[in-house]
């Protein structure tokens, strides 16, 4: 990810066509505020369209759809993938849909602020990016979960990046050139979770280009807020590196037994919060800072179970192409 110098008056003159592609499943709650956030855009409105892809919902998600295609001042282009429940699946629809130059992702249920696109898009004024990876934030949060998170930074993309194996950027917030598809193939259809990395992987694998990082070009998204819901999290973690073993051979994280689980509780119990205790006192620890190891054992047993209990389905091997 090396930095380039480029002209300003080069930057600034640099509008390539741009396809926001969408994936949505249920997403009437979080349709409003992204619709606003799309129009809220500074990229030039004639030089972007906005796929949204409603996979097979249950709820008014395509009616709304069509609602905001007609009345938003925005391009907007409705879609559908009703054949194949997966977010992968439905990204390639917008994918094959696309005239744009560049591809940018995002989910629904993420708040893309005013110049994320703008700012996304700039560092492929350099013909040797394929790739741009944004920044991912946390929208505020008032559960202590949410706030673990937040502290941690478990979204950003500064993990996927400096990922050991080869690095990333999460379709949360993700660009990639057009012609990077053409030659490596779309997502992997079938597959649950994983398939951000695995199309970055072999996009740069075949050395086709290279991948950027945009700090500022920022999506703000939801931190779990419920022990639920950070166990799916963690386990579909666990999930996609198995699946990234079967696909790439990167290696398998270490496996954290419920022995060791005992062991680091009954640590954190007899010191670490006996010694957190005191600096809370004080003033200088917080909630979080206390319930740190168990929550991060938590996670990091939900994860190992993920990995462990997952199996690639041979179908999720298949690759679309345009």
């Amino acid at each position: 990810m090396n930095h380039q110098s480029v002209d300003a008056t080069t930057v600034h003159s640099f509008l390539p066509m741009v396809s926001v592609v969408v994936p949505i499943y249920n997403g009437e709650v979080d349709l409003p505020a992204l619709v606003n956030c799309l129009s809220s855009q500074t990229y030039p409105k004639d030089r972007v369209e906005y796929l949204l892809v409603d996979n097979n919902s249950s709820d008014r998600t395509l009616t709304l759809l069509q609602e905001a295609a007609a009345n938003s001042p925005i391009t907007i282009r409705p879609l559908s993938e009703n054949r194949i429940q997966s977010s992968y699946a439905a990204r390639n629809t917008g994918i094959r849909a696309a005239t744009g130059e560049i591809i940018a992702f995002t989910d629904a249920d993420c708040q893309p602020q005013p110049q994320w696109l703008e700012l996304l898009v700039q560092p492929f004024v350099n013909p040797d990016v394929v790739l741009v990876a944004g920044e991912i934030t946390a929208l505020p949060g008032n559960s202590l979960l949410e706030q673990y998170a937040e502290l941690q930074e478990t979204l950003s993309q500064k993990h996927t990046l400096a990922h050991r194996f080869c690095a990333y950027g999460q379709t949360a917030n993700l660009a990639i050139r057009h012609l990077a598809l053409e030659k490596a193939g779309l997502f992997r259809p079938y597959l649950t979770t994983g398939g951000d990395a695995d199309i970055c992987w072999r996009i740069l694998q075949q050395n086709i280009g290279r991948i950027e990082f945009a700090p500022q070009a920022i999506v703000q998204h939801h931190h779990r807020a419920t022990l639920q819901e950070l166990h799916s999290q963690w386990r579909r973690y666990g999930r996609s590196n198995r699946y990234l073993h079967e696909l790439h051979g990167i290696d398998l994280m270490r496996d954290i037994t419920l022995k060791e689980c005992g062991y680091r509780l009954g640590r954190w119990i007899l010191k670490e919060l006996p010694n957190n205790s005191v600096k809370a006192i004080a003033g200088k620890a917080t909630l979080i800072d206390l319930l740190n190891s168990p929550i991060s054992i938590f996670t990091a047993r939900a994860r190992a179970i993920g990995q462990r209990d997952a199996k690639l389905p041979e179908n999720a091997k298949i690759i679309d192409w345009l």
